[in-house]
């Protein structure tokens, strides 16, 4: 007889024929649907699985990569295990068992991977926790010819490592015909998971299937169609719809077991949210074991991925012969599951938890620490070992504490969640005496770093303050370094003024600290105050820490404290004193080492970012990658985001975008990690403008970055705020909301003035005001803030800040009919920023001035500049000014002379508007392009009217269509 399989683990059970899966039609067909369109644009890109144990998720997803592989997709499926969850990329790792080429070494470089034997230590850095995910998008992107599908099931038992990995996964689908499934507990989901599943779900990149138990009808008479309808009813409003519960029911039913579904027992505990009596049900299958059946079955559960027939063999000391015999029983009773590289598990993984956890710890111990003792024996490395360490420690034990302690710190780049985990494993047991005080701190303040580098910034933060006020008391040396260390968790929690008086506080105390360690706390109350906007207050720490550097002999510190300098001096509008600073600077940080630059690496992003402003952007494209490599290879993340920012910063300006957003994304994605919302609004603002100028026109993914950096930095100020509500203003002008974009930057710079607002880059804002002011009919005040963009210009000396200004008086001479005037403006403007080098803006301004040029007659000029604009624009794939180019070329091209009759009284300004009416665009869409007001478009639109002698705007539209001269009609 067919038996149909109702069953939540890997795959049918053994024996059955299944000829269906019942009750999930209408997920199935969803699914369908996602593989049929994947691919293509806007398409869902990953299918959440979600439901309570039991539900059938697994068994969904066996499905669905049964249908995937008859498709012609390459199927790859992992599954987390609950006993393994600090196991980093265990769930991939897995995955990619199933490739038989590249894939399966995508992984194998990672700490704790079973493919690193040889016991050499990995490679540290960032590169080492973040690579994963570029090398996982470009596998599945060179197997996703025809398709391939990544399934991933019970999810929620991932690492925290897997967990990023996945969320990447979803805001950056791989390219091709790629589909991410995961199957999850919905209650057992890590909230940071949950958040970017739904992320997922609201841009429609994810599609969610929650499954719900099944319909009595077709469970009934697809299982259970032999037995009396009432008994049948009865077994089903027992299960409550779970299809593996009622799967056990009616297997026990008719096998004349006791029916321990109905009638429970006490003493039976609910297991993570299953039923008492599944759990009763599941244990009774292993009543009928033999004792070496029994030992056998609980070394499966204890090794999980780990127990293949050696690894089983070694660990209960049962002959291999005898092994392989009861793995044969056990398999033909379907207790055990074979599966690739000679592994075995469980059927499910309830059955899995329920035999660890009725295993007797004595006994669970003792297999753990015979598995780690074998791992060990085969050359191992300590993060491999570390999951069996931990489980088998009863009490404090030394040398565990070394594996753990060694595991930890080959995890601390690529898992830091893992690492303070295993961190705190050893400290549970360290005993509290006076001879481990120093260790305990030292412990502590790794696990500190650990946390902070993972995204628990408040707990990272606590556990400094108990450290400080703890060992710190003692170690003077330990207690500077949490205090350093808290000040930036502070910092990035949005406290910096509980940062800044941290800092001080500890310089105040008597005796102070030694040079090394003053030089330090100085600093970091340097970029504290820089952060809020308060450097003049701190300039003084600084130049203190620059003369105790200097009076040490400390030259990186030296150096650190110059580049402090400048990028503070730089940020203020000091010009001529942050072109001192970066010099000397620059010439100390060029003659130290790597090796001498690894403690303070953070002075590179100061020298760069002070370097962009100074518009020295060859300088400070040098610094940028050379603190992108120390800080890659020392693993200090924290440092990776602001150099990532500064460099998606210097691609935008010299026009190249693909880079801009690549360094941008990375920066997002540490920052995502890190869990800091202040840092996150950071990345994200720069990002803001990447995706303006690299997206097309009409695009919305600026605007929604734009407003997601703005509400991350919610209720804090200084530097990186503004920045924020500065970008998310240009964003806003570009998508026609010139009020939006006018009051976003306002508020950025405290007022109209912009007092608030950094010197170094006010003229460029004011710039956008002028342009805001004009499409809001608002002339007089876009005069004001042309001239207060000249001053500040003026005052700052630098090229690129003097075109700002510049553009932004040719905005107005053109608003006020003055042609020549604003192609005067716009030229200058352009050959200011082809001195600094800010090709994309050299290309904007090309751009802007070409159609006033062709107006004025010059046609050859006008095409020429058209022509380097569009070449500058696609070398660098900036696609909004390629679509500009595009929407001009007609008014460049176009020839006045063969203007017909109707047309032939206009002004260039009634042609553009009639024009971008033939386009399509509404009166309050060609104000925002053209900087004018409402108003202004319909006085021109009525003259038009009254010129040509047309009737209607569509009259209009045909005529300009007709005569080739609608903006997009060349």
């Amino acid at each position: 007889m067919s038996v149909i399989d109702f069953g939540g683990g890997g795959g049918p059970v053994r024996g059955a024929h299944v000829e269906q899966l019942v009750g999930r039609a209408l997920e199935l067909d969803r699914f369908d649907a996602v593989l049929a369109g994947l691919g293509q644009a806007g398409a869902v890109s990953a299918v959440d699985i979600s439901g309570e144990p039991g539900i059938g998720k697994s068994r969904l997803l066996t499905e669905a990569c049964a249908r995937a592989r008859r498709a012609g997709f390459t199927v790859l499926r992992g599954r987390a295990t609950e006993y393994e969850q600090h196991v980093p990329f265990q769930v991939f790792t897995d995955a990619l068992t199933d490739a038989e080429t590249e894939a399966t070494v995508t992984l194998a470089a990672e700490p704790g991977t079973a493919s690193q034997r040889n016991g050499s230590a990995p490679d540290g850095g960032a590169a080492a926790r973040f690579g994963p995910r570029r090398a996982i998008a470009a596998l599945l992107a060179r197997l996703g010819d025809p398709g391939v599908v990544l399934a991933l099931d019970d999810l929620h038992w991932a690492d925290p490592a897997s967990h990023e990995l996945v969320d990447h996964l979803v805001r950056h689908p791989p390219r091709g015909r790629v589909l991410l499934i995961v199957a999850r507990r919905a209650r057992q989901t890590p909230t940071s998971l949950t958040a970017a599943l739904t992320r997922g779900i609201d841009t429609g990149a994810v599609l969610h299937l929650p499954l719900e138990p099944l319909a009595e009808r077709e469970s009934v008479q697809a299982l259970a169609g032999d037995l009396p309808p009432a008994r049948a009813g009865q077994l089903y409003a027992a299960s409550e719809g779970n299809p593996l519960y009622l799967h056990a029911l009616l297997h026990a039913y008719r096998s004349g077991a006791p029916l321990r579904g109905l009638d429970t027992p006490e003493g039976i505990t609910d297991l993570a949210g299953v039923p008492s009596g599944l759990a009763a049900l599941l244990l009774d299958e292993l009543t009928g074991l033999t004792l070496p059946q029994r030992r056998l079955v609980e070394a499966v559960a204890v090794l999980g991925d780990q127990a293949t027939t050696g690894m089983v063999t070694m660990v209960t000391g049962t002959p291999a012969l005898a092994v392989e015999e009861h793995t044969d029983v056990l398999a033909a009773r379907d207790i055990l599951r074979p599966g690739p590289g000679d592994r075995w598990a469980l059927r499910h993984p309830l059955v899995r938890a329920l035999v660890y956890e009725n295993t007797s710890p004595v006994r669970r111990a003792d297999l753990h620490r015979r598995a780690a003792r074998t791992l060990d024996h085969q050359g191992a490395p300590a993060a491999e070992r570390a999951h069996h360490v931990e489980r088998s420690l009863t009490g404090w034990d030394p040398e565990a504490a070394a594996v753990l302690s060694e595991a930890a710190e080959q995890l601390a780049s690529t898992a830091p969640a893992t690492t303070a985990h295993l961190l705190d494993v050893v400290l549970r047991h360290l005993p509290s005496t006076p001879d481990h005080t120093r260790r305990r701190g030292e412990l502590t303040l790794a696990r500190a770093r650990a946390l902070g580098v993972s995204g628990a910034l408040s707990e990272s933060r606590d556990l400094l303050h108990h450290l400080i006020e703890g060992a710190g008391k003692s170690h003077p040396e330990l207690r500077a370094e949490a205090i350093a260390q808290c000040a930036v968790m502070e910092r990035h929690l949005g406290h910096s003024p509980e940062a800044t008086a941290l800092l001080r506080q500890e310089l105040s105390r008597t005796p102070g600290p030694p040079p090394g360690q003053d030089v330090s706390l100085r600093l970091a109350l340097g970029m504290s105050a820089l952060l809020t906007a308060s450097y003049p207050g701190a300039r003084a720490d600084v130049a203190q820490a620059l003369t105790v550097a200097r009076a040490d002999g400390n030259a990186p510190g030296e150096a650190a404290a110059k580049a402090l300098a400048a990028l503070g001096e730089a940020y203020e509008g000091h010009m001529a004193s942050a072109t001192g600073f970066a010099d000397a600077a620059r010439a100390l940080t060029d003659a130290l080492t790597d090796p001498d630059l690894t403690e303070l690496c953070e002075s590179l992003v100061w020298l760069a970012w002070a370097e962009a402003l100074l518009e020295r952007y060859a300088e400070a494209e040098r610094h940028i990658t050379r603190g992108l490599e120390i800080a890659r290879r020392s693993g200090q993340l924290h440092v990776l985001p602001h150099l990532l920012t500064n460099r998606a910063f210097l691609c935008l300006h010299t026009c190249r975008l693909p880079a801009a957003l690549e360094a941008a994304e990375e920066a997002e994605a540490i920052a995502r990690a890190a869990g800091s919302g202040d840092l996150l609004g950071f990345t994200l603002a720069i990002k803001t403008l990447v995706l303006l100028i690299g997206r097309p026109l009409g695009d919305g993914s600026a605007l929604a970055t734009g407003e997601e950096a703005v509400a991350a930095l919610t209720g804090s100020t200084g530097w990186w705020a503004a920045l924020a509500w500065c970008m998310l203003g240009h964003t806003a002008l570009v998508n026609g909301d010139p009020y939006r974009a006018q009051q976003a930057i306002i508020t950025a710079g405290g007022g109209p003035e912009l007092p608030l607002l950094q010197p170094s880059i006010r003229p460029g804002q004011l710039d956008t005001l002028v342009s805001t002011a004009l499409a809001t009919g608002d002339p007089a005040r876009a005069g004001r803030w042309a001239a207060q963009a000249a001053r500040e210009a003026k005052r700052l000396g630098l090229a690129g800040q003097r075109a700002g200004a510049l553009r932004a008086e040719a905005t107005l001479a053109e608003h006020r009919g003055d042609a020549d005037k604003a192609v005067r403006l716009l030229d200058a403007a352009t050959q200011e920023y082809a001195r600094c080098g800010q090709t994309l803006w050299e290309a904007y301004c090309l751009l802007r001035a070409a159609p006033l040029v062709r107006r004025g007659g010059h046609r050859r000029q006008a095409a020429a500049m058209w022509q380097r604009a569009h070449r500058i624009a696609a070398d660098g794939r900036a696609r909004l000014l390629l679509d500009l180019a595009e929407l001009i070329r007609p008014q460049v091209t176009a020839d006045t002379a063969e203007l017909p009759a109707e047309l032939a009284d206009l002004t260039p300004r009634e042609l553009d508007i009639a024009g971008l009416v033939a386009e399509g665009l509404s009166n309050q869409a060609i104000a925002t392009r053209l900087h004018l007001s409402p108003r202004t478009v319909e006085t021109h639109l009525s003259s038009v009217y009254r010129k040509a002698s047309l009737p209607s705007r569509s009259a209009l539209a045909v005529l300009m269509t007709r005569s080739g001269l609608a903006a997009n009609g060349v």
